[in-house]
């Protein structure tokens, strides 16, 4: 991409731009293709002329397909700044990457195409037509029960960088396709997936802002000190003048509450503590697949992070139970049936490598578009992918 500036000309792909002090006369337009001789001196650029104009093609007519599309490729990944931002993504990734390999992490790929998509009871997933078995088959909303058998099969330390799916979330903060940051510790605890969040966060943020305070959605954040932990009954008493017992009990008496009093006085309340916080021991009733807590089991070992008011990831003690769990995955087939959600079938092959026998385990999955989004204080993860949903 050209444009004139001055006496001279910027030069610009999508990762950087350069400015050219022309030695004559230029003719090109804004926005040309162009080809420039340049001369340099001790290693420094200092002029350069235009050897060969390659004007831009013309705009589509109205009759044309292209004409229907807004915008432009070189608008969005020039003019906009994307094409850095992937830049500064693939820094993340091989951040992400140096870090679980140094800890002896062995990095997976799991199918995309899976009987059970999960059967979370705020989720829905896209189904697969065609399916080469005949039987159904859906996008994964995360490689968790494939990441498990790895686990109960013997890799003991796992990680993966997943394309994951979920119908109906779009916004600055969803995609319906996204890229999920899931690992797996076998005999650890939960704490140590914390301290491994923590370190994560911390590093790639600053790794990518320049500095460990960024600024979120208008909130002043510092990542250089201990994050803050605070229990979901805690955190009820202290920003919504509810008592932590009540608050547990909520959970179960009136879920509506619950979750109004979470979204609306809670969730805005960890926002302003000025560094992240994790969120912990959330209420039985949403355990998911994750385990109660052996010293109060009304609560599970379960945990979420909060960086300003960007929740980033849910992690767990995990479950290892199977008939518990089993228990657990007829419940939420009962609820999504009675809520006229699509109910998916049990995952068979994950609850037997439970009963096989997966060791004791903690993990996380963490939002990789929404960490790099904080690192660069974009206000959108539309800003930090190549092809968001509305570009495709």
């Amino acid at each position: 991409m050209l444009e004139v500036e001055g006496p001279g000309l910027v030069l610009a792909d999508a990762l950087a731009s350069l400015h050219i002090t022309l030695a004559g006369k230029a003719e090109v337009e804004p926005g040309d293709l162009a080809v420039i001789e340049a001369s340099f001196l001790d290693g420094r650029l200092v002029a350069g002329r235009v050897v060969e104009r390659i004007a831009p093609r013309e705009p589509p007519t109205s009759r044309s397909p292209a004409a229907e599309i807004s915008g432009s490729e070189t608008e969005r990944f020039v003019a906009r700044g994307v094409g850095k931002a992937l830049r500064a993504r693939a820094e993340a990734l091989r951040a992400i990457r140096g870090y679980f390999e140094r800890r002896g992490f062995l990095e997976v790929d799991t199918p995309s195409m899976v009987p059970c998509p999960g059967l979370d009871l705020h989720l829905d997933a896209f189904g697969v037509e065609g399916a080469p078995s005949g039987k159904p088959l859906w996008l994964i909303t995360s490689p968790e029960y494939q990441m498990k058998r790895l686990l109960a099969g013997g890799v003991p330390r796992l990680y993966q960088l997943a394309r994951c799916f979920r119908r109906g979330e779009i916004g600055s903060r969803h995609n319906p396709e996204f890229l999920m940051l899931e690992w797996y510790r076998a005999f650890a605890p939960m704490d140590a997936v914390v301290a491994d969040t923590e370190e994560i966060v911390r590093s790639v943020v600053t790794l990518l802002a320049g500095s460990s305070v960024i600024e979120v959605e208008g909130v002043r954040v510092d990542l250089s000190g201990p994050f803050e932990r605070i229990s979901v009954g805690e955190a009820f008493a202290r920003h919504a003048g509810v008592p932590a017992d009540e608050a547990i009990a909520m959970a179960t008496d009136d879920e509506d509450r619950f979750f109004r009093l979470l979204v609306d006085a809670v969730e805005p309340a960890l926002a302003r503590v000025g560094r992240p916080v994790f969120l912990v021991d959330y209420p039985a009733p949403f355990a998911s697949l994750a385990r109660l807590k052996p010293s109060d089991r009304r609560v599970a070992e379960r945990f979420e992070l909060y960086v300003g008011p960007l929740e980033v990831c849910n992690g767990f003690g995990e479950l290892t139970d199977p008939a518990e769990q089993r228990a657990r995955f007829v419940r939420d087939q009962e609820h999504r049936a009675k809520a006229e959600r699509a109910v998916y079938p049990l995952d068979e092959r994950f609850l037997a490598a439970l009963e096989e026998g997966m060791p004791p385990a903690a993990g996380n999955a963490l939002g990789v578009d929404r960490l790099v989004a904080l690192g660069l204080g974009a206000r959108s993860i539309g800003d930090v992918t190549a092809f968001p949903y509305g570009w495709l």
